[in-house]
This record gives C-alpha cells, structure tokens and sequence, in this order.
C-alpha cells in the first residue's frame, strides 16, 4: 500500500510523462507473464514508447490534472499504459502484434493526447495493423511513379522504333 506522498509523487510524475507524450494505449495484461511484459517494453523502447503500471484511480486523476476527460476505471481489468511520443501509429503496432502473439494481453484503447480524444480499441487494433510510416511513404511514392516510369518506358520504345 502506498503511502499518501507516496501516491502524490507518482500522479507528479505521471502527469509530467503524460504531457510530453503523444498518445496512449491502454491494455488488460492481466495473465500475461513478466518476462512477456519484459519482452514488450524493450519493443516498445525502439518506437520510443514504454509500458507502464498505473492504478486506475491514479491514472484518472493523471488525465485529469492534463485536461483530459477520460475515465479508466470504466475498465473492469487491470490497466497497463503504454505511453508512446510520437502518434499512436509505432505504439500500436507493436502492441497489435504483442497481442497476437500472447492471448491474454488485449487492447482497450487509447488516447490521442494532443487532441486529447478517446480511440475505441478496434481502431488502435486497426492502426496497429497498418504498415509503418516508412513502408506507407514508400508505396505512397511508388504510386506517384509510376506513370512517370510508363511514360518514359514509351518515350524509349519509341525512340528505339525511330532509329
């Protein structure tokens, strides 16, 4: 049991890592086991995120303190936080694919910070199956090529017929 300082302490810090942070995930790790969890937060350090316990009163007053109206303890099961800096995409999709992996860790939800909005678990799931920004940028440019790359495949062709 935390002493009274104790649980003042961590909302101070909670509510400075809150602030600098992008987004959150929420997810029920209930059953799942400590070197899984182990496992996560060193695949979440590479998308400079990280997981973290919070009680759930504590995390309300967390969200509170940084103008967020959201409650956790509307969730039943025990609450992990995944803090990410970025958008929620990187965080998502390590958490997705965690949670394929190990059954009984699931995603509740999210938080996009910076809006300061609530996203339904089927979203973060859904943006967590997305490619990486990198790939999406890729393809994206890809797209944009390749017309160009026919264009001049004929001009070439047609040059070729020419001579």
């Amino acid at each position: 049991m935390k002493t009274k300082q104790q649980k003042e302490e961590a909302v101070k810090e909670g509510v400075k890592k809150f602030s600098s942070a992008g987004s959150a995930i929420f997810a029920d790790f209930s059953g799942t086991k400590v070197e899984n969890i182990r496992s996560l937060k060193k695949s979440l350090k590479e998308a400079e995120a990280e997981f973290g316990v919070i009680k759930k009163r504590l995390l309300k007053i967390i969200l509170k303190e940084n103008g967020i109206y959201f409650d956790p303890t509307s969730y039943e099961a025990q609450v992990g936080t995944i803090l990410a800096q970025g958008d929620i995409s990187s965080a998502a999709g390590k958490a997705y694919k965690f949670s394929k992996e190990f059954e009984s860790f699931k995603i509740l939800g999210g938080l996009d910070l910076v809006k300061k909005e609530a996203i339904d678990a089927n979203t973060v799931k859904a943006i967590g199956q997305l490619p990486s920004k990198e790939i999406l940028l890729a393809q994206f440019l890809g797209v944009l090529t390749a017309p160009l790359r026919m264009f001049m495949y004929i001009l070439q062709e047609k040059s070729k017929q020419t001579q």
